[in-house]
């Protein structure tokens, strides 16, 4: 699989937990663009869009210059552009909003994954799973496709989300086509 725009990549919990450090060379060496609070413009069909990536929101407590910031990832972005904010947690989704991204694209959560986990994400995550809204930002929670400790999903599936995003008269993402999981 080739990707026509890039491939980014944003830290999350657990890169953290192992020391960030060498994990980041590593997705570099591999060839992947690594976000840390900052943006790249792509360009498709004589319109631009900004693609922001944050370090997990608890990456600051690791490595102080590594402190989650939607605000400076998207500093001298163009005006007018539309904003994708990538961020491990969905919990970066107020900072995300006031820092005036469109969508907020997020994991962690696994969907809630096993009982009785899935009680105690919710108090921790505004989102779960799947898409939101929050204020004047979308924001799309994805399950993922594994799994945290035990070798199971019990409440939720693995999923594989196409996301499809659709031109609209003003800057915004007005529409955004549902996920798909071809593996049910």
């Amino acid at each position: 699989m080739q990707s026509r725009h890039g491939t980014f990549y944003v830290t999350g919990n657990h890169e953290y937990y192992a020391g960030a450090l060498p994990w980041i060379a590593e997705v570099k060496r591999l060839g992947m663009e690594v976000l840390l609070n900052e943006h790249r413009i792509v360009h498709r069909q004589g319109a631009q869009l900004s693609i922001g990536g944050v370090t997990d929101f608890n990456a600051g407590g690791f490595y102080r210059e590594h402190k989650s910031d939607p605000q400076k990832a998207f500093e001298n972005s163009p005006e007018g552009v539309v904003r994708i904010l990538l961020a491990h947690q969905p919990r970066s989704i107020q900072a995300a909003a006031k820092a005036g991204v469109h969508l907020q694209l997020s994991g962690h959560t696994h969907g809630g994954q096993f009982f009785p986990g899935n009680l105690f994400v919710p108090l921790q995550q505004p989102f779960v799973k799947g898409l939101h809204r929050f204020q004047n930002t979308q924001i799309f929670v994805h399950s993922g496709t594994g799994y945290w400790g035990p070798p199971l999903r019990v409440g939720t599936n693995a999923e594989i989300a196409l996301i499809r995003l659709q031109r609209s008269d003003s800057n915004s993402v007005s529409k955004i086509a549902h996920p798909v999981e071809p593996f049910p």
